[in-house]
């Protein structure tokens, strides 16, 4: 069995670093992908280590402290400590310094894309400008820039329209309401109007997990058509009550930005909805709640175009990274 080893800090993960993992796996049996880290990074080890594991669940990733020069030989060192006695047949790098840290683990060496021609970029570049390189990141390094937009509101209040019109100015993703499906799936049942907490828990899970996945592929900003919190404000219009678990799973969330909509002009029956009696209580429950959680959000109010424009202003002035230092 061949051990393959690779080496650098993916600060942030990009393209480049998932070339030289995916050909260097498919040239071993066994790869082992050590991640350097230091305590005073902005972005911690734990977190790179994981955005590799998501896309490369079949390679080790061990993290290691830098706390050494950074010299071939030191880190050659450090390297068979991690290793724990297993010896490297093969080392990849796409850097110079990769030469003598195999000879001095006793490797072999092989350079692969050392001219960056199928993925120009560095880390130094992204960490300077994410912007500008933005498409240069790996799905997860994506998922974990991207800034969160959280639309949400009462029926017929004009959510999804907000939404829709967000990502389609943006280029990007938006997140669907997960609730809303599960509702059309279960709208003939008997009694359908009764529901249960647990229902509300799934639905919030269900929320949660379709906004994850398409976090992978937002362009810079993701526009959510609402979000656990909203699900708990549901949980207390149909069951009466608020949900513990609910509002936990709705804590874990972070978003950068709600935009709430008023419901300030006439409501609109789509077969689906309940009415317009409880919409102003709704809209009232959503401003306390948001309140009193501190989270940072606008009303729009007004035509649709409105509406839009109000919220691309706040959400452009979110959007403009700033670099990130390496210590």
């Amino acid at each position: 069995m061949t051990l393959g080893i690779t080496v650098g800090k993916f600060y942030p993960f990009h393209l480049g670093h998932d070339l030289l993992i995916r050909t260097a796996k498919a040239q071993v049996d066994r790869l082992v992908v050590l991640v350097g880290y230091a305590p005073t990074q902005a972005i911690p080890g734990s977190v790179r280590a994981q955005w590799i594991r998501q896309l490369h669940p079949d390679v080790e990733v061990i993290l290691v402290l830098e706390d050494i020069p950074e010299a071939p030989e030191p880190w050659a060192m450090r390297s068979l400590e991690a290793l724990q006695g297993r010896s490297p047949d093969v080392a990849f790098t796409s850097e110079r310094y990769g030469e003598p840290w195999a000879a001095a683990m006793g490797a072999t060496h092989r350079y692969l894309d050392l001219h960056r021609t199928q993925f120009p970029i560095s880390g130094t570049q992204l960490r300077a400008d994410l912007a500008t390189h933005w498409m240069m990141l790996t799905p997860p390094a994506k998922a974990y820039f991207t800034k969160r937009i959280c639309v949400v509101g009462v029926e017929s209040s004009g959510t999804t329209t907000l939404a829709q019109a967000l990502a389609q100015h943006y280029q990007t993703a938006w997140v669907p309401e997960y609730g809303r499906y599960y509702w059309e799936g279960r709208r003939y049942l008997p009694h359908a109007e009764q529901w249960t907490a647990e229902e509300f828990v799934a639905i919030a899970q269900g929320q949660a997990a379709w906004e994850d996945a398409l976090a992978l592929q937002a362009n810079r900003v993701l526009i959510c058509d609402t979000d656990p919190l909203a699900t708990y404000v549901w949980h207390r219009r149909y069951r009466g009550t608020d949900c513990p678990e609910v509002e936990q799973l709705a804590d874990q969330r972070h978003y950068d930005r709600y935009i709430l909509t008023a419901p300030d002009f006439p409501f609109v029956q789509d077969g689906t909805r309940e009415g317009e009696a409880i919409r102003l209580e709704m809209h009232q429950w959503f401003i306390e709640i948001l309140t009193a959680k501190q989270k940072p959000f606008i009303t729009v109010q007004g035509d649709p175009p409105t509406r839009l424009q109000a919220a691309i202003q706040r959400i452009d002035a979110l959007l403009s990274f700033p670099a990130i230092a390496l210590y």
